[in-house]
């Protein structure tokens, strides 16, 4: 067997060592869970008469507690295209259960707001924290101890992130995670990039960007770029928590239906009354955590996860922060190219051998951990199979080959040496830069800083052509203390107008871009956020600033004596609408985003 890249094996040492207390702590805390917590032998006559009482002709199996009982936790709404399909999956599943004599419930509904519809517009300010509110969601729907087992319904970006938070409170519990698949493509990623830069500069009005969208996202799954929902998949994959690669198969078809019967088959036979129990808390441990940090370097997946990632560890009682991700990122290399690191999308990506051809290649060069407890298999190999239907029979069968080297390269020949996340800090704090879509000429910008409060700003200046120039366009106010962390995918068109003109541009912010970061150099989640005293609220318009994904430096070029003797103004108000407000207990407790941007998960350490 292949020996483990040492990289990999130092970080992930170095993981379980840090998060040793922590780990310990929580693994007591799941087995007391399963032996005095959330289960039906704890329920008096009256909790449990109460709990069956809709439940129909499953009643009779619920009450003699014989049998596994699966909670599922749904996203399901139909406004978002990646949930609609989920209507259909309760019933499905309660059927697949009694196939092998089990039972399924509804246990209850999370939120699922989408990033596409809220992008630029206030509701953005409550996108972060939909997490956490999915997460507490989670946690009600399970506290009902009436199940052995949970099925959950999730994909896009907050979603999957919350399910996990909040269903690792309850880790004793065998779950799986069960998918609905990207949309058909549509049009062209290139096209639609095209109009919306023509937009930007006034050449195109509203119909026409209009029409191109909707020929964009045009019917249910997922969005089929490669952002933060897609990058979701890819970690349930190498985290072992899907069926084996069941992400990328498209809604309405017979293989999505059998890959969703087969999840619950499955998790009704691992439960911890028979002899093969696997559950979550044990699923997701350090190694599982650093295979979805490798996989996230592999595809050149979303940078929204050095957040998510690091809240879902330490809801599993591990620590990791973005040294982590860097020196991981160092020594795997790009293997896919998906929109927007390349021209074709999740579907091409996945007809040319998809995550079954990834987790293969990752496995055969060492450079992902191959014993760790999946949901599906004794450990990852079989995740390295595609599954499809022979004679109306669902099999996984081997894809020893790329289909399209366009989209998919070997070890052998990567698309770049390493997985394009780089770690900057300087003099302006530690900030992430996602560089697998910038080319190389633009890794490092040196130009004068143009300082805005609210993105909105970005645009009118932009459209006043007062950004003619080399800039480095400072966001400031964004981090989850001030606002809630907005993605500022806004401004991708009219940063990519600039920098097709010609100018050397840059992004520097406190707060998030899109998880489908492109071509324009862009510094994030800038730690510590202004407003507290973060230093990029010192910047001042004109202030040389150097961002560097080459040597990981950000730094304001600025003397040592005027740039101490600055103050940081104080930051703009949060506008009461579109219920932020309802949010400020989750702003005002939230810590820095390298350590996950949680509230809830800062408390809950607290207690504990």
């Amino acid at each position: 067997m292949t020996e483990m890249n040492p990289v990999i094996a130092r970080v992930t040492d170095r993981i379980v060592q840090r998060s040793a207390a922590s780990r310990l702590q929580y693994l007591d805390l799941i087995e007391r869970g399963r032996d005095a917590g959330t289960n039906r032998d704890q329920l008096s006559c009256g909790n449990l008469a109460h709990g069956f009482a809709a439940s129909g002709e499953d009643k009779p199996v619920i009450r003699t507690g014989g049998a596994m009982n699966i909670g599922i936790v749904t996203s399901y709404n139909d406004m978002l295209s990646a949930h609609q399909p989920y209507g259909r999956y309760p019933e499905q599943i309660k059927i697949a259960a009694r196939e092998v004599g089990a039972t399924a419930q509804v246990a209850g509904g999370v939120p699922a707001m989408c990033d596409g519809v809220t992008q630029g517009q206030s509701g953005m300010e409550l996108s972060l924290f939909s997490r956490d509110t999915i997460a507490l969601s989670t946690a009600v729907a399970l506290s009902h101890a009436m199940f052995e087992g949970v099925a959950m319904l999730g994909i896009c970006d907050k979603i999957v992130p919350g399910l996990l938070i909040g269903a690792l409170r309850f880790g004793h519990l065998p779950t799986i995670l069960i998918p609905a698949g990207p949309m058909p493509s549509g049009l062209a990623n290139k096209e639609k990039v095209r109009i919306r830069q023509l937009y930007a500069e006034g050449k195109v009005g509203r119909e026409e960007l209009l029409e191109s969208e909707s020929a964009s996202y045009h019917g249910a799954g997922t969005c089929t770029f490669y952002g933060t929902a897609n990058s979701n998949q890819m970690m349930m994959e190498v985290m072992g928590l899907h069926m084996p690669c069941a992400s990328f198969v498209n809604p309405g078809t017979k293989l999505r239906s059998e890959l969703t019967r087969a999840a619950v088959h499955r998790l009704a036979s691992i439960g911890w009354d028979g002899d093969d129990y696997r559950p979550l808390g044990h699923c997701v441990d350090e190694k599982a955590i650093v295979n979805a940090i490798i996989g996230l370097m592999a595809t050149g997946g979303s940078t929204n996860h050095a957040i998510h990632l690091p809240a879902i560890a330490r809801a599993a009682g591990i620590h990791i922060d973005w040294t982590d991700f860097a020196e991981i990122s160092d020594v795997v290399p790009l293997l896919a190219r998906v929109y927007p690191n390349g021209s074709g999308d999740v579907n091409n990506f996945h007809a040319a051998g998809g995550m079954s051809w990834i987790i293969r290649e990752l496995l055969g060069n060492g450079l992902l951990h191959r014993d760790i407890m999946t949901v599906a298999r004794a450990d990852l190999t079989d995740y390295g199979k595609e599954p499809v239907l022979e004679n109306d029979a669902l099999m996984w069968r081997d894809v020893p080959e790329s289909r399209d080297d366009n989209m998919l390269r070997p070890v052998s020949n990567p698309f770049s040496a390493d997985g394009g996340m780089k770690l900057l800090i300087g003099n302006l704090g530690r900030c992430v830069m996602k560089v697998s879509a910038v080319d190389p000429d633009r890794w490092t910008i040196e130009a004068p800083a143009a300082v805005f409060h609210d993105q909105d700003d970005v645009l009118r200046a932009f459209k006043a052509g007062e950004l003619e120039r080399d800039v480095v366009v400072v966001v400031r106010f964004q981090g989850p203390k001030a606002n809630g962390m907005p993605e500022l995918h806004k401004l991708t068109p009219a940063l990519g107008v600039l920098q097709d003109r010609g100018f050397r541009v840059a992004l520097v912010t406190d707060g998030r871009m899109s998880g489908a970061s492109g071509k324009v150099p862009a510094a994030i989640h800038l730690s510590p956020e202004a407003l507290g005293g973060g230093p990029i609220g010192k910047l001042r318009d004109g202030d040389m600033v150097r961002v560097c994904a080459a040597s990981g430096v950000i730094d304001a070029l600025v003397d040592a004596a005027t740039w101490d003797a600055r103050d940081i103004p104080p930051a703009p108000p949060v506008p009461y609408d579109t219920g932020r407000e309802l949010f400020a207990l989750f702003r005002h407790h939230s810590d820095l985003a390298e350590a996950g941007a949680s509230p809830i998960l800062a408390a809950m350490e607290t207690e504990l």
